[in-house]
């Protein structure tokens, strides 16, 4: 199956734009923040998914059978660790079926490049279609190794689930990866100095995991 043709998607859902305006707050709690994440990533989630591919089936109800429709694709779930844990659950919740694999990488803030620490990944039998998911698209470093990755393992379709985007990072995946499908909550202003997107929602990482300090 080919890949689609490149799109950017913010999902302007009332309830998702809602709830990604109370993580923006910076007196939101950790307690709050991830229970909003799971919220957005679930609606997100549901947008990511809607071109899923599904084949006919029969089932028996209590009264008689049915014809239904059931996925028919193997459906992988990539995060980039650490904050892209912050998304799995909503995801599996959605799709029980989904594998789950990971990739760590860590920002160099000398260099703001991404370094790869942690690979959990087969090196044949690539799952059909592949979410990898980060709260933010910032440079845009991350991302661009993580799809890397997996098109070196041979995924046909491959999609990026984000809650905030920046122009830079969506660039640079549309400059190496045009085909890829991004999938966002909104599209932000512009990274400062630090390459942190302006006006974002700080770390998401430290907000999810209560480690600001």
């Amino acid at each position: 199956m080919s890949q689609p043709p490149a799109v950017i998607r913010v999902v302007n859902h009332p309830l998702l734009q809602h709830h990604l305006g109370r993580l923006r707050d910076e007196s939101t709690s950790p307690a709050e923040f991830r229970s909003l994440v799971n919220r957005v990533a679930m609606l997100l989630g549901t947008a990511a998914t809607e071109s899923l591919t599904t084949k006919e089936a029969t089932v028996m109800t209590p009264v008689a059978d049915a014809t239904v429709r059931q996925l028919n694709q193997r459906i992988g779930l990539v995060p980039i660790l650490r904050a892209g844990l912050g998304l799995v659950d909503p995801l599996i919740e959605l799709i029980p079926s989904a594998e789950v694999w990971h990739l760590g990488l860590f920002r160099d803030e000398a260099t703001a490049e991404p370094v790869e620490y942690y690979r959990k990944l087969p090196e044949t039998d690539p799952v059909d279609i592949a979410l990898v998911v980060d709260p933010m698209l910032a440079t845009g470093g991350s991302a661009t190794l993580a799809l890397d990755v997996l098109r070196q393992w041979g995924v046909p379709i491959v999609k990026l689930v984000v809650l905030i985007a920046a122009p830079e990072g969506i660039a640079a995946v549309q400059e190496q990866f045009p085909d890829v499908e991004i999938i966002a909550g909104a599209i932000d202003e512009r990274l400062n100095e630090k390459k942190y997107i302006v006006p974002g929602l700080g770390d998401a990482g430290d907000r999810l995991f209560n480690t600001l300090r």
